[in-house]
């Protein structure tokens, strides 16, 4: 069995990123479609595999909210913005222009890309492989193990690529081990999936919590202990806190384990040029095989 690594990548995560980071400007020949977040992401996912060497790529999409999270909180992405048409244009075409790289599509019906990425990173692990997730999502950090490393991507990474993210430095940024990560968010909260989180509870004190208790059932076990702030959030939001883990836990679900697939260089170049991308092109055709 190969020894390198499977390469997952959250597709929406990359394409949205893409997106706001280079000018509208970037257009197909023909229909005068924009191009720019399929252009990003191409460059750097091929920076990733270039750098990274993985056996195989998982181009993960999925539902823009799973519909098991919005049953449990109704408000869940609710506040979002409206997807830009020509984003979600760029997403119609993602799946087949990336076919062309040799790269595995991945979706699913009623799920979000993050449930799948998670869950191609345990498929993996358990057939003895090693897994990256390249994400700008930090839900992601609860599946850092030994053997799957989170690429983070960030606003200004240039290139210097995404972070690789160990466990360590999940304890690091978060003071708590991945597994607790939804325990964090629940009682932290998370505004870019609407989750408000325990009320006057921040990031440090979710941490010290956690730290100190183990769990979030620990910490509302133990809040009789607390300063009175603390106490009352915990006693009060038991039930709410507990169903913001549920909302923050990401699912497992059945994949199918990609074979070893090499990028498709000429394939890529193909369907670069088809769309106007000379210079991608011109790189995928003098990458090394």
């Amino acid at each position: 069995m190969s020894q390198r690594p499977l390469l997952i990548v959250d597709a929406p995560s990359a394409l949205y990123r893409a997106f706001f980071a280079l000018p509208k400007t970037i257009t197909e020949p023909n229909r005068g479609r924009p191009v720019n977040a399929l252009l990003g992401t191409a460059n750097l996912v091929l920076q990733v595999v270039e750098r990274h060497d993985p056996r195989a790529v998982v181009m993960a999409y999925g539902q823009e909210s799973a519909a098991y999270r919005v049953k449990l909180y109704p408000p869940y992405h609710a506040a979002r913005p409206e997807m830009p048409a020509e984003l979600r244009e760029q997403f119609t075409m993602a799946r087949p222009f990336f076919a062309a790289f040799g790269w595995t599509g991945a979706t699913h019906r009623s799920l979000e890309a993050d449930d799948l990425l998670f869950s191609h990173a345990r498929e993996e692990e358990e057939a003895g492989g090693e897994a990256l997730i390249l994400t700008g999502d930090r839900d992601l950090y609860q599946a850092v193990t030994e053997r799957t490393k989170v690429l983070y991507m960030f606003t200004g990474s240039g290139g210097e690529g995404p972070d690789v993210v160990t466990r360590e430095e999940v304890q690091r940024r978060y003071g708590v081990p991945p597994e607790r990560v939804p325990d964090f968010i629940a009682l932290r909260g998370d505004p870019s999936d609407g989750l408000p989180g325990a009320r006057g509870i921040g990031e440090k004190t979710a941490a010290d919590l956690l730290s100190r208790h183990g769990s979030l059932e620990a910490a509302i076990a133990g809040a009789l202990r607390e300063r009175p702030g603390v106490r009352a959030a915990l006693h009060g939001q038991r039930d709410e806190l507990e169903m913001f883990r549920d909302v923050a836990t990401l699912r497992r679900v059945a994949v199918e384990r990609p074979p070893d697939t090499p990028t498709d260089h000429a394939g890529a170049a193909r369907a670069a040029r088809r769309l106007g991308m000379r210079r991608l092109a011109e790189r995928v055709e003098h990458a090394p095989s």
